[in-house]
């Protein structure tokens, strides 16, 4: 997903600004595919506790969003472009496809915990990855929607136990 860099003032090293963009970019798909996951989800569900799992799931969605925003953000303050396209998010998400057959509680659960529980292992693993590299800014924005995501996944997964 390389793109080139805009001009900016920004003191951190290009070779840096280029990994962190390229990093960003990574989870900007896996975020954006989250939100339309946890959308599916919302869309679909059926079963005893619709309502509550109704809201849940668009809860989900709407607080991807919010860091979708923050990652797509952080990518252009380092000089670089938010890839969020459709296209890309398809051809570039690293989370699993989201089985569009589901409707039970449970089956829309497990799918969804799995999704943030992906999400969750791989931007603590890019917390190191911003940190080895400097950059305390995308390191803090990695912590910060590692925190959200693992609020979520407890959320998500309180309904299966």
């Amino acid at each position: 997903m390389k793109t080139k860099l805009n001009p900016t003032r920004n003191d951190l090293p290009e070779k840096t600004r280029q990994a962190m963009t390229d990093l960003l970019n990574q989870h900007l798909a896996d975020a954006i595919d989250l939100g339309l996951q946890a959308k599916q989800a919302h869309w679909n569900v059926k079963g005893p506790n619709f309502i509550a799992l109704h809201e849940l799931f668009d809860k989900v969605a709407n607080e991807a969003e919010e860091f979708t925003d923050e990652i797509a953000e952080r990518a252009v303050e380092l000089g670089g472009f938010a890839l969020g396209t459709i296209q890309v998010v398809s051809k570039n998400s690293g989370l699993t496809a989201y089985p569009l057959d589901l409707t039970s509680s449970k089956s829309h659960i497990d799918a969804l915990s799995g999704a943030l529980a992906k999400l969750g292992a791989s931007v603590r693993a890019s917390i190191d990855t911003a940190d080895d590299a400097k950059d305390a800014g995308t390191a803090d924005l990695f912590t910060q929607v590692s925190r959200a995501v693992d609020k979520l996944l407890w959320q998500v997964e309180a309904h299966a136990q």
